[in-house]
């Protein structure tokens, strides 16, 4: 029997299972990948080290298919791009969050987008001591903005008596166009805040 034009497992296609288990929100490991492709738990490992490498490139994937691997402009737009781009990213594969933030980042395509951020702040004269932590407010910022578009269209429903809540709850949009407008007036508020916050520093 002649030998297959391509191998019938691979680090994209083990990744792209992991993915679809996840997003199905089926349970997510080793077993059940090998389950999806058809193949023994032990063929994988000729392919990853295991179930932390498998999450990785899922990250990876991810990225390659969301992140812009480049950026022209100033570090507002850098930031207001990259937090849109990072909103649907999460919005569209909310399930894979728990298990990307609990492993240390290492794919390259990643690790490139978060360096674009830092370039762009370091050079626009945020001090390298608040680099970092600007990152991880942007980082929080489209984490809570993707969960917040892939929740349900009624957030709230109260049942007992409110003084205000309930009010507005009946005279605001639901849905995506509820989590548009908060996303927008939340990126403003944001940006706003790190302009000053640079203002700050420019005259220190």
């Amino acid at each position: 029997m002649p030998r297959p034009r391509t191998p019938l497992l691979s680090t994209e296609r083990i990744a792209e299972a992991a993915m679809e288990l996840v997003d199905e929100g089926e349970p997510f490991g080793v077993n059940a990948i090998a389950r999806r492709l058809g193949v023994t738990p032990s063929s994988l490992y000729n392919h990853v080290a295991g179930r932390d490498e498998i999450v990785e490139l899922m990250r990876g994937r991810l990225g390659e298919q969301y992140l812009p691997p480049a950026i022209e402009g100033t570090w507002d737009v850098v930031v207001e791009e990259m937090l849109r781009a990072e909103r649907r990213m999460y919005a569209e594969h909310p399930f894979l969050i728990p298990l990307i933030v609990g492993k240390t980042i290492t794919d390259p395509t990643v690790i490139a987008s978060y360096d674009l951020l830092a370039t762009a702040l370091s050079g626009a004269g945020f001090p390298d001591d608040d680099v970092l932590e600007i990152v991880a407010i942007l980082d929080a910022f489209s984490i809570g903005f993707g969960l917040d578009l892939a929740s349900p269209d009624e957030i709230w429903r109260p049942e007992t008596p409110t003084t205000t809540l309930g009010r507005l709850v009946e005279s605001s949009p639901r849905g995506a166009p509820r989590s548009d407008r908060a996303f927008e007036a939340g990126l403003e508020m944001l940006l706003d805040g790190l302009r000053l916050r640079l203002a700050r520093t420019e005259l220190d």
